[in-house]
């Protein structure tokens, strides 16, 4: 079967024929892939910035933004069946048993950071044609969502997110009503995201189905396909070309929420400046290595103490955040159904991969897709 993988000794990503796998364990199954997205993860993995084989493997097989098809599973499998389609988790637990987070299924959280990864640390990703994996680590996923379920993985990062804002804006301040419905998180709140790549995009889309009044904040000068779909979700965006950040701030007041999606550690710094009184910053960006920049750290400490801030960062995800990313693709799709749709910039077949990996972003989500009935 092909698989698209990196070889980091060798400085190359190219498609390759393997052995498909087979059902070992009866707490196995077997998913046929159909979409795989390419993010910013697998450019920086195919540039040898990062990325681990397996043990005793030379190569890394990529892609962790799965969507697929299971086509059989072990004896002890009972929710999942054959026909069904799933979305595959990232993260495998550590296996340390005094490690509480991976214990009880919470990974995403783990304390040793001796977890695997599925396409990005010794552990092959989604990217080709066939994959085993136990079956607690499948999501299903209704049939209408078929066209875009491939999102599920970039927008779990979001749901995390949303969920500890959730908690902290419930119970943090002692003026909100903590019976509060979840779906008015944001009412009355700003949000400010920075960035428009996928992570932005469906993160200013899940703030302002909760209610903020969102603005998302980048480089690039509209119009264009991306800051359209930002005022198509009912968003304000903002270039960093024509404002800057306190002029961003002086027109939006109080920011309550940072939504940092950029993965630019100097631009993520700029913003910590501009958060508002009892402002949460939330950070889902991993920058490379990039140069030192000038900055105050007396004035950030001070800032983040007397306005009561709070700083957080999210990465990866767990069950809940995947189940909470499907009924939110769901919302999407009827509230934005062409925004949704656009989100997919064009499905392309394995071979293409080497060379997309390395491109631009064409539009906010290129997918290789293995699904040869189209």
């Amino acid at each position: 079967m092909k698989a698209v993988a990196v070889f980091p000794e060798a400085r190359q990503v190219r498609v390759i024929e393997c052995e498909p796998p087979t059902l070992v364990q009866p707490d196995q199954v077997m998913v046929r892939m159909l979409d795989v997205g390419i993010c910013g993860t697998d450019r920086e993995i195919c540039s040898f910035e990062y990325g681990v084989p397996p043990p005793g493997s030379r190569h890394l097989v990529l892609g962790h933004e799965a969507l697929g098809e299971v086509v059989e599973t072990g004896a002890a499998v009972g929710h999942l069946s054959a026909g069904d389609l799933v979305v595959p988790s990232v993260r495998r637990p550590c296996g340390d048993e005094h490690c509480l987070a991976c214990r009880t299924g919470h990974q995403d959280f783990c304390y040793t950071g001796r977890f695997t990864e599925r396409g990005i640390k010794e552990a092959h990703g989604y990217m080709t044609e066939y994959v085993v994996d136990e079956g607690r680590f499948m999501t299903p996923v209704p049939g209408h969502l078929r066209s875009v379920a491939v999102l599920t993985e970039p927008l779990t990062i979001a749901e995390k997110a949303m969920a500890q804002l959730s908690w902290l804006l419930q119970r943090r301040p002692p003026w909100v009503d903590a019976d509060v419905d979840p779906a008015e998180l944001g009412r009355g709140l700003s949000a400010l995201v920075l960035g428009v790549g996928p992570v932005g995009i469906l993160g200013a889309m899940a703030l302002v189905a909760a209610g903020f009044e969102t603005f998302v904040y980048s480089r690039e000068l509209p119009p264009s396909d991306r800051t359209d779909l930002v005022g198509a979700i009912g968003a304000t965006y903002v270039s960093s070309e024509t404002s800057t950040f306190d002029e961003l701030a002086a027109g939006i007041g109080n920011i309550d929420v940072v939504y940092e999606a950029a993965g630019q550690s100097h631009f993520a710094l700029q913003a910590l400046h501009v958060l508002g009184t009892n402002g949460i910053y939330v950070m889902t960006g991993v920058p490379g290595l990039q140069d030192l920049v000038a900055s105050d750290p007396a004035r950030l400490m001070r800032s983040m103490v007397l306005k009561n801030q709070v700083l957080l960062g999210t990465v990866n995800a767990g069950p809940e955040a995947f189940a909470a990313a499907l009924r939110d693709l769901d919302t999407f799709s009827r509230n934005w159904p062409e925004v949704t749709a656009k989100l997919i910039a064009g499905r392309h077949p394995p071979e293409e991969a080497a060379e997309l990996v390395h491109e631009r972003p064409r539009g906010i989500k290129t997918v290789i897709s293995f699904d040869r009935t189209g």
